[in-house]
């Protein structure tokens, strides 16, 4: 059985564009348990505020997977992460030093012994407080092997239950890896007692064909992250991993607990929080990776789909796009569709769902699989509602200035007091410009709009448009946002107050 590790919440998210606030962490880390990983690094305990809250909370939800902090191999670090995981249910301790030559000498400006008695050292700290214990000898794979044996058995001395093998700047091979791993388990006394992880990134495109060949050669434990985010180019994606072991199982006889259904969905979901879209022709996941447009594909397709199709779209929860519904449509069939799509929900849910559903269905002539899908993946969110659109009405041309009459419920945090807000905001730059002006008017505040991505659910001129803005406040913190209608600036405008009820959440926090 091979464990997974995913890390979307701590390598992930430290690159650029894949902030999360606390209240995302936190519904990618229960959409992660239910895709069936084994462990969830919540993140960087030490780092910030941010992380050590992000860690913290993420360790009281979780109760099927570890929670994991990362720490370097420092005692503080070490200590912040030990707070950090007090309310989880399987807690653990990921600690690090490097063990390359460049990165001794450069970085650490230590030599060899000392890394060793650091290793030994802090592994046997971290051990005082946690029973799972993780070391990482970083840049693994430019270590020298002979040295990075000693480390590794160090670890294992003091009480290091997983032994990770980073390949941290992607500069690996997967023959070299493979050799690199036979060669651990060769020559690491003690080796059969812990599990052997790999975390492999990918800048020159071997990620996931390093991780595979290191599990050939013995690796019991994979990291990875959802559709491959990590620092520069990335890391190994999860999805990839699983589908290959699921495809060519002739290749590679090895088992996950994944629940491949669940794929899709929790990709769709990062790319939701994030508002960073993978490419069209990403595999396993990309819009295109079940798209057949030449003839002699559709053609084979037609005859039998295994002519071309080595994966069902259903086998990664990727609902059949064909299946529409409309405003005439019941709840049963509404609810057999949810279950088809994978989303099992109580009748709580289900009843604001279908109000949704018949909202949107009053406003397209057929809400199709991936407008069912959209609903379902943003109904876990949390915050509250600190600010709630009410209506809006603009009044543009070509020849006038455009006006923006906005109306907002404003609900006081404390008291739950409401209160109806309204201002009328001109502008030269189009609706949303006006609008976003008339909010900030209401809210009294003036953000900086750092990003603004606007993308069509599904095609025609009735799609639903999706809006992800990130707000930057006075401080110079960045919130996510979210909106979506099929009115573009219905969907800016919704999203603009998304963001804005994030940055309210986290600030009452």
């Amino acid at each position: 059985m091979i464990k997974i590790f995913d890390t979307t919440l701590r390598d992930g998210e430290q690159a650029p564009g894949y902030s999360m606030n606390l209240s995302e962490k936190i519904e990618m880390a229960v959409q992660l348990e239910k895709l069936g990983v084994d462990i969830i690094e919540a993140g960087f305990a030490i780092a910030s505020k941010g992380d050590f809250n992000s860690v913290s909370e993420i360790a009281k939800i979780i109760k099927n997977a570890e929670v994991a902090s990362l720490s370097r191999a420092l005692t503080k670090d070490i200590d912040a992460s030990v707070e950090a995981l007090k309310g989880a249910a399987f807690p653990r301790i990921h600690t690090f030093i490097a063990t390359s030559d460049i990165h001794m000498q450069y970085k650490l400006k230590k030599n060899e012994n000392e890394v060793l008695e650091i290793t030994s050292e802090m592994v046997k700290y971290a051990k005082r407080f946690c029973q799972s214990v993780e070391f990482s000898a970083e840049d693994a794979t430019r270590s020298r092997p002979e040295f990075l044996y000693r480390v590794l058995e160090q670890a294992i001395k003091a009480g290091a239950t997983v032994l990770n093998i980073p390949d941290t700047v992607g500069y690996t091979s997967p023959s070299e890896i493979f050799d690199l791993i036979v060669g651990i388990k060769q020559n690491v006394r003690g080796i059969e007692k812990v599990d052997i992880s790999i975390h492999c990134h990918n800048d020159l495109g071997m990620g996931v064909a390093n991780t595979l060949s290191a599990i050939k050669a013995g690796a019991t434990q994979i990291e990875c992250t959802i559709n491959g985010i990590g620092e520069r180019a990335g890391n190994a994606a999860l999805e990839e991993i699983i589908m290959n072991l699921k495809t060519r199982s002739d290749i590679y006889p090895f088992e996950t607990k994944i629940n491949t259904q669940e794929i899709y969905p929790t990709s769709k979901l990062l790319t939701n929080i994030t508002g960073v879209k993978v490419q069209p022709n990403k595999a396993i996941v990309g819009d295109n990776a079940f798209a057949h447009e030449s003839g002699i594909h559709q053609h084979g397709m037609l005859s039998n789909k295994k002519t071309y199709e080595i994966m069902t779209p259903k086998s990664i929860g990727l609902a059949d796009k064909k299946m529409v519904l409309g405003k005439h449509s019941g709840r049963h069939a509404f609810v057999d569709r949810l279950v088809e799509l994978g989303f099992k929900l109580p009748d709580s849910e289900i009843d604001t769902l279908f109000e949704n559903f018949k909202m949107l269905a009053d406003k397209k002539k057929n809400v199709t699989d991936l407008d069912i899908q959209m609903l379902a993946m943003r109904r876990n969110i949390k915050i509250p509602q600190t600010y709630k659109l009410d209506r809006f009405v603009i009044n543009s041309g070509n020849t006038i200035t455009t006006t923006s009459s906005m109306k907002l419920i404003y609900t006081n945090p404390y008291t739950k007091e409401t209160e109806i807000l309204e201002k009328v905001m001109p502008s030269y730059d189009g609706p949303i410009d006006a609008s976003y002006k008339a909010i900030d008017q209401l809210v009294g505040k003036t953000f900086i709009l750092e990003d603004f991505l606007i993308s069509a659910v599904t095609g025609g001129t009735d799609a639903q448009g999706e809006v992800y803005v990130k707000l930057k406040n006075h401080e110079g913190n960045i919130y996510n946002g979210y909106g979506i209608s099929v009115d573009i600036v219905e969907a800016s405008i919704l999203a603009y107050i998304s963001a804005i009820n994030n940055m309210v959440y986290e600030e009452n926090r």
